[in-house]
């Protein structure tokens, strides 16, 4: 063999790796070497002021978990997760399904549902501020309109916890219906003309073939929906001029007090540094758990036997 067969088969057999090499490069340096030094941080004593204080193994994390602020950090991202991300994604499926429909100027209102998405969160808490404001609110003046009572947004914790979600859901509801849309442009249209022809009405053309095609889009943003809301952080500090999350931190997240621990009013980096990788442990938690829904959705069945299955369905 010689030297350029040699280069011609290790260019044939490196040459996917080298393609690939500067995304792990770069992850790398901006991904892994940050956690990895976070974790170390978090095994330290550490000042913002001072620095390092030396080595406390442990200590940070048990001085976390100890705090019942940290828990209501944790119910309270919890709950605004739940309240944004399940309400925003039927939404988002829902638009998509019309955005998917013979619309005039497609590309104008496809365009428009991404606008919340580009918009600053400041100007969007701006907007949202004088919805959900306590006294002069447009929202607690339509109710007072009604003879209904108002409604304390910032001093209710289930309430903030829906006006925040609210926030979000205007952001990223139209992002995600963009990514359904693109799901549903890649359905066969066979597939749906074949339902019609069995007498399925739309709706249930909708039911029983668009959406269980849609399982793996709809998997991939359920994973990155819980990624994002368990990050949250831009809409809650925001929600008032403090940016302390409530008077009793009634929609104060994990990320919130990661930053108050940090640089607000321990300034003890060690402490922050270990609720961030406590929040990490708990996002790796999640993922497993989708990862095994996908995998078990995955293998259940076919493709060509899911799709036999629906037609049956809808024939019935």
């Amino acid at each position: 063999m010689t030297w350029r067969q040699r280069l011609s088969r290790w260019d044939v057999r490196s040459a996917p790796y080298l393609y690939i090499a500067p995304f792990f490069l770069l992850f790398a340096v901006v991904g892994l070497f940050p956690l990895l030094y976070t974790g170390w941080v978090a095994l330290h004593r550490w000042s913002l002021v001072v620095g390092n204080q030396g080595f406390i193994g442990f200590g940070n994390f048990g001085y976390v978990l100890a705090q019942p602020r940290f828990w209501d950090a944790v119910v309270n991202t919890f709950s605004i997760f739940l309240l944004s991300s399940v309400p925003q994604i039927l939404l988002a499926i829902f638009i998509a399904s019309v955005l998917d429909a013979n619309l005039r100027a497609k590309t104008f209102w496809r365009m428009g549902v991404l606008v919340p998405y580009v918009v600053a969160p400041v100007a969007v808490s701006l907007v949202f501020g004088q919805l959900f404001a306590d006294e002069s609110g447009v929202i607690n003046t339509m109710l007072a309109g009604l003879g209904l009572d108002p409604i304390g947004w910032h001093a209710d914790r289930w309430a903030s916890h829906v006006a925040i979600a609210t926030m979000v859901n205007f952001r990223w509801t139209g992002y995600n219906a963009l990514i359904f849309l693109a799901a549903m442009q890649a359905i066969p249209r066979d597939v749906i003309e074949a339902a019609v022809v069995d007498g399925a009405n739309r709706w249930r053309t909708f039911i029983n073939v668009t959406v269980p095609m849609l399982r793996p889009t709809i998997i991939f943003v359920v994973i990155t929906s819980t990624i994002g809301g368990l990050q949250i952080f831009d809409e809650p500090r925001l929600f008032d001029t403090f940016g302390l999350g409530g008077p009793d931190r009634e929609w104060m997240t994990v990320t919130m007090y990661l930053y108050e621990l940090g640089w607000a009013t321990q300034r003890n980096l060690g402490r922050s540094a270990a609720v961030a990788w406590l929040l990490f442990l708990i996002i790796v938690l999640f993922a497993m758990i989708n990862y095994a829904i996908t995998k078990r959705i995955a293998s259940s069945d076919a493709p060509h036997h899911r799709v036999r299955g629906q037609r049956k369905a809808v024939a019935r």
